[in-house]
């Protein structure tokens, strides 16, 4: 029998590379010679390029258990010497999750690993605390920064962004003030953030004269994004043909295009009523090589409901499949809606199930939708099966939906109430309506069975 050959450290990382489900990485990484008969084996020698691969993909898959696991080995083989990045890519997995706690707590930890902390952690954890929208934690922050690292121009993006975010443009000018006080130019990200941020408060002037001046006084050449939100404030305020002319500047400066600049135009054009356009931006966005993406049809696919043309959407929704773009929940969602506007809710029933065989999974807004249409057209038994399938998904239905459900099934069989409430039990969605319709029936005819549902309500929900 031929002797199987072990896996070395430099082989581990290939194979982990390679491999694809987080799981079987991991068991990967913890046994990476499962087959070796011999109990006296050394301990394997991980090498830092392994624990990265394996912190990265379990942190992506949000396996943030398991994750710290590895990090706490890796923290006690002294053989190794993490980089900065390691823990930069761990802050970031946190923000993405909503764990601004875990995140902070990571970043103080970090010289315990044997690693010096740099403006690029700093920078990490800044912009985590940012997509978690913990503002005063970064003000915080920021405050005693200089203890860790001196501040870069990135930073005062950072911070700058902070301030757009929460319409404070004050603010945002005094970073921007302050950035330039302490010697840092600002960049196109700089003027970008500002731009995008007047154009959504529809301040189109100050936002022109912001990118003249960028590009006088600064001498920086706005890029797709500046375009982009400069295109997305012009639609805002229906000035579509400026909104054009900017679109073909991006064209004659050579401006890489951005799937974003038509599908704002597409969105503005459907609007306006001059729908008939769509089909040549299309065309031209192709012609640019300009891919069209899901946002893109999904802008179609809203246009088209939106003109109660459910066949063209539905088009368009095949359209995506032909060109291998991949429809997501929110193009199902659209046409799922519009048909139950219109009370064809045998139709949206399809297409929910055939998103689920396209592998496109539903989200809660999918099942209020059926809910609700099931309600609107009195199919109550179907929309007591939605409402069971929601509840065993883990979302929780519209409280107003459930009480529209009620009032119109408290007139007639009370059985199908009964079900209804029992489901609601099961998944922890009782408020006061439900309480108050359930003393309606126990007082009606003294009712037996809804004396057991009120007992059981009361138990349920006992501390």
């Amino acid at each position: 029998m031929q002797k199987l050959k072990k896996v070395s450290p430099f082989r581990l990382s290939s194979l982990l590379r390679m491999e694809k489900d987080p799981n079987l990485a991991l068991q990967l990484f913890l046994k990476p010679n499962p087959a070796d008969p011999n109990p006296n084996v050394k301990p394997f020698r991980y090498s830092l390029l392994s624990y990265d691969l394996i912190i990265s993909k379990l942190g992506r898959a949000k396996m943030f258990v398991q994750m710290e696991n590895i990090v706490e080995k890796m923290k006690n083989d002294s053989r190794i010497i993490p980089e900065e990045i390691i823990f930069c890519n761990i802050i970031t997995f946190y923000g993405r999750a909503r764990l601004p706690h875990k995140a902070l707590q990571l970043f103080d930890e970090i010289p315990s690993y044997r690693c010096q902390r740099t403006v690029k952690s700093v920078n990490t954890l800044l912009n985590s605390l940012l997509i978690c929208r913990e503002f005063e934690k970064m003000r915080e922050f920021f405050c005693k920064i200089e203890n860790h690292a001196n501040p870069d121009a990135c930073t005062y993006n950072i911070l700058l962004n902070a301030c757009c975010m929460r319409s404070d443009l004050e603010g945002a000018w005094k970073v921007f003030d302050e950035m330039r006080r302490r010697g840092f130019e600002p960049n196109v990200v700089t003027f970008g953030t500002l731009i995008k941020r007047l154009c959504a408060s529809s301040d189109l002037g100050k936002a022109f004269s912001l990118r003249r001046r960028m590009e006088k006084e600064f001498k920086i050449t706005p890029n797709a994004h500046i375009y982009v939100a400069l295109i997305k404030g012009l639609c805002k305020v229906y000035q579509l043909d400026k909104a054009i002319k900017l679109k073909n500047e991006m064209l004659r400066k050579k401006v890489e295009l951005d799937p974003a600049v038509y599908s704002t135009l597409i969105s503005a054009f459907f609007k306006v009523g001059r729908k008939e356009e769509v089909s040549g931006l299309l065309e031209e966005m192709r012609r640019n090589g300009c891919k069209p993406d899901t946002v893109t049809y999904n802008a179609i696919i809203y246009g088209f409901c939106r003109e109660k043309e459910i066949d063209s959407a539905f088009g368009a929704l095949n359209e995506m499949e032909k060109q291998g773009c991949k429809a997501d929940v929110i193009s199902y969602n659209v046409i799922i809606s519009s048909l139950c506007r219109e009370g064809k809710v045998r139709e949206a029933n399809d297409l929910f199930e055939d998103m689920r065989r396209r592998k496109c999974a539903p989200d809660v807004v999918t099942y209020r939708t059926l809910f609700d249409g099931f309600c609107d057209v009195k199919q109550f038994k179907e929309a007591a099966s939605i409402l069971d399938e929601t509840v065993f998904m883990g979302y929780a239905p519209h409280s107003s939906s459930v009480s529209k459900y009620l009032n119109k099934l408290v007139v007639g069989e009370n059985k199908e109430v009964l079900t209804c409430m029992f489901m609601l039990v099961k998944g922890d969605s009782i408020d006061r309506y439900v309480w108050r319709i359930m003393t309606s029936l126990l007082c009606k005819d003294n009712r037996s069975d809804a004396l057991e549902l009120f007992n059981g309500l009361i138990n349920s929900h006992s501390p």
